[in-house]
């Protein structure tokens, strides 16, 4: 997969065999059973070409990592205590991508529909008491306003884009 991710299109197993052989001797039949294997997961698709084929990946490097981390704390007993035995030991660099992670899913301050309530028994605090239940009553009914961010992170599945590093578009977790 890294092979794959690296060359960001379809491969052949020839491509990735001779990539392969710079390093070390493998067989073109290991290779090939590999990108098969990889086919049958669902990591990768096909198109023929000829008589051979060229493999694409079906997701992102960062979409991999990020669904090994999700599986991993999923399955864990305490989830809060996961958490923070993860950030311990996180580098600095890591916290800092981290919070740039985190910036990017919370929605902008003027897109949050909390409306800060006046003092009690300032003017126009039975205003804004009707305007909370307006848009209660506006919730209840799906209303088509965004909803305010509850500091969660998006569902699984939902695209969310990292600014790149200076090492590259931003991504994380090894390749197979």
């Amino acid at each position: 997969m890294t092979r794959v991710w690296k060359w960001n299109r379809p491969v052949t197993v020839r491509e990735v065999l001779e990539d392969l052989q710079q390093e070390r001797s493998i067989a073109y039949t290991t290779v090939m059973t590999v990108m098969d294997n990889l086919y049958q997961k669902g990591w990768v698709r096909r198109e023929a070409e000829g008589r051979a084929y060229r493999y694409a990946a079906v997701s992102t490097r960062a979409a991999y990592a990020a669904a090994l981390m999700n599986e991993a704390w999923q399955r864990s007993d305490n989830q809060a205590a996961a958490l923070v035995a993860f950030f311990g030991m996180m580098s600095p660099e890591q916290r800092d991508a981290l919070g740039d992670a985190m910036r990017v899913i919370q929605l902008p301050a003027e897109e949050s529909r909390e409306v800060p309530a006046p003092p009690e028994g300032a003017e126009g605090a039975e205003e804004s008491e009707g305007a909370e239940e307006a848009a209660e009553a506006g919730e209840e009914q799906g209303s088509p306003e965004p909803a305010q961010d509850s500091g969660a992170p998006p569902a699984p599945g939902a695209a969310a884009e990292l600014p790149e590093s200076e090492g590259g578009a931003a991504e994380a977790g090894g390749g197979r």
